[in-house]
């Protein structure tokens, strides 16, 4: 790229060529000269009628149209000639985004109606498909076990089929998932800036590798992750005839997303959930790109041009 000189927004990479519209204004300044040099000039015809069929009268304004046509025409073309850009949100090719969701029997809980599964499913979903391509996405699933349940993929579909599928189980191994689930981004080999794990989950560890090690795995990979304390403090569920409180877990996730440059959200609510993907969905891998954009000038140009011609041959029968 040569100069790139931004003008109400649209950035010329090659502005060194808009020295041509010099020779624009030099022909559209010729143009107003010749019209006030016009000669105008007294006839004697004594024959209206015949004057009228050789010399018609047409609306001086008319001419005028097709001139600025004609230069409007001109300057679009030469600043298509100086290559615009403008900049415009593109998502990293190489980029991955995994949904990794507690599947813990915790999750039966009723505080967030009609359960706080179901929602999280349904909440997964919409996320999922609302992520831009062709960022990729992935699906772990943990309780007391944590599976890759959907490799990083650009096929949507596939992940939301297995976002439905999912099953509940005993236990909570959030260190295990944030062991699995960086393993899976690095498997993909995508780490860095253009990995994340959203991890939601509504307990603290009860199985598995301590926290603090999933932790280690995440900060060695350079993966951020995101974690949703889902629930409220007033959460139960029946297990084996017993009433079993299950409160939401926050400080454990708060610590995971602090220590991995994360960010940690909480969620009480079906609404809540809602609002904390759309958030996490807007700020998704996708960078400002310069973008050309010399196609639509020319085309413009072209058109103005034509247009220009048209009316000449419909008013003069001639092209200008």
């Amino acid at each position: 790229m040569s100069e790139a000189n931004p003008i109400l927004g649209v950035v010329f990479v090659a502005a060194a060529r808009l020295w041509l519209m010099l020779l624009v204004a030099a022909v559209a300044g010729a143009y107003v000269v010749a019209q006030l040099r016009t000669p105008r000039f007294t006839l004697r015809f004594t024959q209206l009628d015949l004057l009228d069929t050789v010399a018609p009268r047409r609306p001086r304004w008319r001419k005028h149209i097709v001139a600025a046509l004609t230069v409007l025409g001109m300057t679009v073309l030469v600043l298509a000639a100086a290559r615009p850009h403008v900049t415009a949100p593109v998502a990293a090719e190489q980029a991955a985004v995994l949904v990794t969701l507690d599947t813990s029997l915790s999750m039966e809980a009723v505080d967030v109606p009609p359960n706080r599964f179901d929602v999280a499913r349904a909440a997964a979903t919409r996320f999922v498909e609302g992520i831009p391509q062709p960022v990729q996405v992935g699906l772990v699933s943990f309780n007391g076990t944590v599976t890759v349940e959907v490799a990083p993929t650009s096929d949507r579909d596939r992940v939301v089929a297995a976002v439905e599928g999912l099953t509940l189980g005993e236990s909570t191994a959030i260190g295990d998932a944030i062991a699995v689930s960086v393993d899976a981004l690095i498997a993909a080999d995508i780490t860095g800036s253009a990995a994340r794990v959203v991890l939601l989950s509504d307990g603290g560890n009860t199985v598995g590798r301590p926290v603090a090690d999933g932790i280690a795995v995440a900060l060695d990979a350079e993966v951020p992750i995101s974690t949703i304390a889902y629930g409220t403090p007033f959460g139960t569920v029946t297990y084996q005839g017993q009433v079993v409180p299950v409160p939401v877990d926050g400080p454990t996730l708060q610590q995971v997303a602090d220590a991995t440059g994360g960010t940690y959200y909480t969620a009480a609510s079906g609404d809540d959930l809602a609002d904390v993907y759309a958030d996490i969905g807007s700020t998704i891998t996708v960078e400002e790109q310069l973008a050309e954009i010399t196609d639509r000038f020319v085309l413009v140009g072209l058109a103005l041009l034509l247009l220009g011609a048209g009316a000449s041959l419909l008013w003069f029968n001639r092209i200008p």
